[in-house]
């Protein structure tokens, strides 16, 4: 009976003194002899990475983090939920650091049925961690606990950052798509019903000249640096001089860039406007 490959996998493997470098060069020479696909050399590997990092290298640093304040009104967490799309967010009260509970998206439904409720009712407790906790406890605490999201915290006990269960396995099978996430193709670029377009973070400068019709390097004080980005996210990130949060708007050859949605240092989403409607040509696109 043939055995599986798996276990042959598994034979190799004990078959010598082992370090981080000796399984590395295991799934090598088992990919090579077709004992493992790719895929599965990539997420073994993604293993050993998560098994080294702690929770305050991977986290969301905390001047990133979307919070909700207890005190804004429902129509403005509404507003905020609805455009950053996170399922969920903490929730502090006074200052950012003073987090009180976590709000889930979804439960915000329950204020339709129920106006009586409020916000602060509907906070689930946070949990928080230590920057060197590391990522494989952290895992097992998630699948335990079921808590998908925790706080992490500094020597100090301030908040440093967030880290939720994607961030996790994300180290273990790279890049997980949502529903903001497109495949790469021209499908980089959206035109909304208000006129505007949605462009992600990592479309090619070249792609959204082309589909603006507008120079957005040319003449410009950082033109001598064009080589340097291929991503309109890059190009807008060195020319404000710090990675951009959300809401903010960076304004270019008549062009209005506001971020909609970051992720891990980097833009997601751009809400694009021209500053005079008339100058934007409309590029070809899926209208969502």
């Amino acid at each position: 009976m043939n055995r599986s490959l798996w276990q042959r996998l598994i034979d190799r493997i004990r078959s010598r003194p082992i370090n981080s470098e000796d399984l590395h060069q295991v799934f090598s020479e088992a990919e090579d002899n077709q004992i493992i696909g790719a895929e599965s050399r990539i997420m073994l590997e993604g293993v050993l990475r998560m098994a080294q990092q702690t929770a305050g290298k991977v986290m969301v640093a905390a001047a990133r983090m979307d919070l909700i304040n207890i005190d804004a009104a429902l129509d403005e967490s509404m507003h905020q939920v609805i455009d950053t799309a996170h399922s969920r967010f903490p929730v502090f009260e006074g200052e950012r650091d003073n987090i009180i509970g976590i709000l889930l998206a979804k439960d915000l439904l329950k204020l339709q049925r129920a106006p009586a409720l409020n916000i602060r009712t509907l906070l689930r407790p946070p949990v928080f961690i230590p920057e060197s906790k590391g990522l494989n406890d952290l895992l097992r605490d998630f699948r335990n606990t079921r808590n998908h999201m925790a706080l992490v915290v500094d020597e100090f006990g301030r908040v440093a950052g967030l880290i939720t269960i994607e961030d996790v396995l994300e180290q273990i099978v790279g890049d997980i798509e949502d529903e903001f996430d497109e495949q790469d193709d021209a499908g980089d670029i959206y035109a909304l019903v208000d006129g505007s377009f949605r462009v992600s973070g990592d479309t090619a400068i070249d792609r959204v000249e082309e589909a603006f019709g507008s120079s957005i390097l040319v003449q410009d004080d950082l033109a001598s640096h064009e080589s340097r980005f291929d991503t309109i996210g890059g190009f807008i990130a060195h020319a404000m001089g710090h990675v951009p949060r959300r809401g903010e708007v960076f304004e270019i050859n008549g062009l209005r860039f506001q971020v909609l949605i970051t992720k891990a240092g980097a833009v997601k989403w751009f809400k694009v406007f021209a500053l005079q409607t008339e100058n934007l040509s409309s590029p070809a696109s899926k209208t969502t």
